[in-house]
């Protein structure tokens, strides 16, 4: 044929057309040549009785089987899972509500009434291996909408299976460390119990015989005829011993309170004004013993910070007392106050000592450090500072220290500023003399409830200066409570730890008893953890005075009483007049 008459009948209609048809038969040639020859997924085709006709590349390397040995042979339900047959089958049943059979009819039915399926299955592999695949079923239906078969094509599950399982036994592993770890709580709620109980206890058991010790050697001190040099001598290396040590134990349940979580705060404003006033008379006598002048500067403003009272005062006595124990001879010690924000306020205890080194200063606030002072001549615990850090940290505050070799040392914390209080109550604090009654003066009767005969021998001695006060005993709760139904004394002192009935169930009948219900009631335990002090004063004590007695706030304690007591008497004598 002539180029020229070959070239007219391609550009013809009809040749254009034929051409593209030829060239969509190839493309789609290809596609299917592709679909079956991809490794990268399983195409299995059936008859529409399941017999499979197509299995492709990805089917021989997914499965281990050749085409050759599955074709007109078996369906694809002989090589799935048996167990899972049975569970889709028994599932579908339920779901579709008709019975369907664990096999090839499992794994098309919702192909067959047209419902999109697709499915998690478990091939068997040739070699008896699984093989965990996402399967997607269709129904291949004629021009007449017949089924004349089926399409699986199915993806390898394998690695999302494996991540699935990690995750199981992470989410086990997770459960079983928080069985563990809630286990190991409550074990750690109960020794930090048992902890606290034991401290509580030991508390108890060490100050009960550490009080007739302080108690009897203060007596004898300040005895009539006084004691002679020697002996004086004797009784306050007694006395210092007996102080030292109490701090010792003081400070040691403090710190373990505080590790275990157990201690409590009163946070609430509180002027530093008047805390710095109590502590300047607290440390007054070892200044002057040291020959160290103290000098406190004067805050301008409020200074009212959010803290604990008794545990700042605490801070201040310990830095205090450090600033002077560790000072040079004719030093002094310098109290300021100052802001070093809107929120915060800074107190800083300068002294004139020898300085610590930069070395020294990077162990400080370490549990039983010293800094080489264990050899000196000042006692000291090696935890005070310890105690402090974490008291100042526990009401929100910071603790820190500069120091220059040669000079001194600046030890300061931090506390929040607070608001000052819409109505301050300023509490008396000061003391009252000594007492010498006069003829015809009163004489008031306190009840001792003790069962310790020293303990009740050294309150004895301690009466024998108060002319004014008539004592009675009683070596239980229930005796106690009987003896105060019948005398009607003016003031109880109650020991807490007695025979039989405590003390707070003792002090609960007296209150509850419109005989006794005014008296008050003043606690003396060697129970002096502050949970103890605080679980006194709530339950109704008029106060509660610890053990070791410290014969100044014993004293000052009756006076307070019996000033109540008065003050009660009048106020009733009024109220009855004017009825």
């Amino acid at each position: 044929m002539p180029d020229t008459a070959k070239s007219h009948e391609m550009n013809s209609e009809p040749g254009v057309a034929e051409w593209r048809r030829q060239r969509a038969l190839l493309k789609t040639g290809a596609l299917q040549d592709a679909i079956l020859n991809s490794a990268n997924f399983s195409s299995i085709a059936t008859d529409e009785k399941g017999v499979i006709q197509i299995f492709n590349v990805g089917a021989e390397h997914m499965l281990g089987y050749q085409a050759a040995d599955v074709l007109n042979r078996i369906t694809p339900a002989d090589i799935s899972d048996p167990q899972e047959l049975v569970a889709r089958a028994t599932a579908l049943s339920r779901e579709l509500g008709t019975v369907i059979t664990p096999g090839f009819q499992a794994l098309v039915f919702k192909a067959s009434r047209g419902i999109e399926d697709i499915y998690e299955l478990t091939y068997i592999r040739k070699n008896g291996s699984r093989l965990p695949a996402v399967v997607s079923v269709t129904a291949l239906r004629d021009a007449h909408e017949t089924i004349i078969g089926y399409l699986l094509i199915g993806t390898d599950n394998t690695a999302r299976k494996q991540v699935e399982a990690e995750r199981k036994l992470l989410d086990q592993s997770l459960k079983e460390t928080n069985v563990e770890l809630e286990r190991a709580k409550l074990v750690a709620e109960r020794a930090s119990l048992a902890k606290s109980d034991f401290l509580s206890s030991m508390s108890h058991e060490l100050r009960s015989p550490l009080n007739a010790i302080l108690g009897f050697a203060q007596l004898m001190e300040s005895g009539s005829p006084p004691p002679t040099p020697p002996q004086q001598e004797s009784i306050g290396q007694i006395l210092q011993a007996g102080w030292y040590l109490l701090a010792l134990i003081n400070e040691i349940l403090d710190l373990a309170l505080i590790e275990s979580g157990k201690l409590s705060l009163s946070l609430e404003p509180m002027s530093l004004a008047e805390v710095l006033s109590d502590c300047q008379a607290m440390i007054e006598p070892q200044a002057t013993k040291g020959g160290i002048r103290v000098v406190f500067t004067p805050f301008e403003g409020a200074g009212f910070v959010k803290a604990d009272r008794t545990r700042v005062k605490q801070v201040l006595v310990n830095l205090l007392s450090n600033a002077i124990k560790y000072n040079r001879a004719g030093g002094h010690v310098e109290v300021s106050c100052r802001a070093t924000s809107a929120q915060h306020l800074r107190i800083s205890i300068q002294d004139t000592g020898e300085g610590l080194s930069s070395q020294k200063l990077a162990q400080l606030f370490q549990p039983f450090n010293r800094l080489g002072q264990e050899s000196g001549a000042e006692e000291g615990t090696g935890i005070g500072l310890v105690v402090s850090k974490r008291l100042v940290e526990l009401m929100g505050g910071e603790i820190g220290a500069q120091s220059t070799v040669g000079v001194g040392s600046v030890f300061w914390f931090e506390l929040r500023t607070a608001q000052v209080p819409a109505h301050i109550e300023h509490t008396d604090t000061a003391t009252l003399a000594p007492v010498s009654v006069p003829k015809g003066a009163p004489i008031h009767t306190l009840l001792c409830v003790e069962d310790n005969p020293a303990n009740l021998l050294l309150v004895e001695k301690l009466l024998e200066r108060r002319p004014d006060i008539r004592l009675l005993s009683a070596r239980d709760g229930f005796r106690g409570v009987e003896v105060a139904r019948a005398a009607q004394p003016e003031l109880i002192l109650m020991d807490i730890n007695l025979p039989g009935m405590s003390g707070f169930d003792a002090m609960k009948i007296l209150r509850d008893d419109p005989a006794t219900g005014h008296i008050p009631v003043i606690a003396l335990s060697a129970n002096a953890m502050q949970r103890d002090i605080e679980k006194g004063l709530a339950a109704g004590f008029f106060r509660y005075l610890t053990k070791p007695i410290k014969v100044g706030d014993f004293m000052d304690t009756l006076d307070a009483a019996l000033a109540f007591v008065k003050a009660e008497s009048i106020r009733t004598t009024d109220l009855e007049e004017t009825s």
